[in-house]
């Protein structure tokens, strides 16, 4: 499908989403609404396992379009509905069971850091970059990035790549845990379709149950989790792919999940 600032297809049960606007850098607030709408279409398709979200040409976002704000700095109220428009994105993100997978193939510069972190793996090509410069505006990071850096980084790291602004490497990024794999640029997407392909392949409750409760175990006491654990492994133990996962490995085969 091919609208207006994205391009989605569906390939052996992969949805992929192009960002398609590069002539002005993919700027979140002209593909956020295409994005949701395809998130919110496939959420409960049982037929699509994973999602690959990634940038046409030499740009994975750019972050938020200046030309659209310089006009409009006086009006708090309007700044703040704006920015919760665009975070039913980043909420849409988190709530959807099946794994997105980004696939950063050039600039990922202030929410466009936070698009590729709020996906759950995060590939990345050799000559990718990213950069938190809001503080170069004076502004914050805004689309959740101050909760998501200092969540994966801690707060020295993240501190420091805020604060200064600076702009660091696809390969430093994999260095300091803020990106899963770095890989040469002619060979992201291949690389980003097996590991969809294999999470496609894979129980896709189980698969669902362990996103949700890695977003919520730092929200929660440890008592509460556990109760959360618990009750989602009953859930997976009544289902099909799980008997079919211990047969497999009783009888030393590969296992054939269906998704039931």
């Amino acid at each position: 499908m091919h609208t207006k600032n994205t391009v989605t297809t569906i390939d052996n049960k992969v949805c992929f989403i192009k960002m398609n606007r590069p002539e002005i850098r993919n700027p979140i607030s002209e593909v956020m609404w295409e994005i949701l709408g395809t998130l919110q279409e496939i959420q409960y398709d049982d037929q699509i396992k994973a999602v690959i979200i990634t940038g046409a040409e030499r740009v994975f976002c750019a972050g938020g379009n200046l030309n659209n704000v310089k006009g409009d700095t006086s009006n708090a109220f309007e700044t703040r509905k704006r920015l919760k428009l665009i975070q039913e994105l980043l909420l849409i993100m988190r709530k959807v069971e099946k794994p997105i997978i980004a696939a950063v193939n050039g600039a990922a510069a202030g929410a466009g850091v936070s698009l590729a972190l709020a996906c759950d793996l995060v590939i990345a090509a050799r000559s990718a970059f990213f950069v938190q410069s809001f503080v170069k505006i004076g502004a914050l990071p805004d689309f959740g990035g101050i909760h998501m850096l200092t969540q994966l980084l801690g707060p020295h790291r993240a501190k420091e790549l805020m604060l200064l602004g600076e702009r660091i490497s696809a390969e430093q990024a994999n260095q300091i845990g803020m990106i899963n794999e770095v890989v040469d640029d002619h060979v992201l997407l291949e690389r980003a379709f097996a590991i969809a392909n294999k999470i496609a392949e894979g129980p896709s409750l189980s698969i669902g149950l362990i996103k949700q409760l890695v977003h919520t175990s730092g929200n929660v006491s440890l008592e509460d989790f556990l109760e959360m654990e618990a009750f989602g492994q009953g859930v997976c133990f009544q289902t099909e792919d799980f008997k079919e996962g211990v047969t497999a490995f009783l009888e030393k085969r590969a296992p054939q999940f269906k998704g039931k």
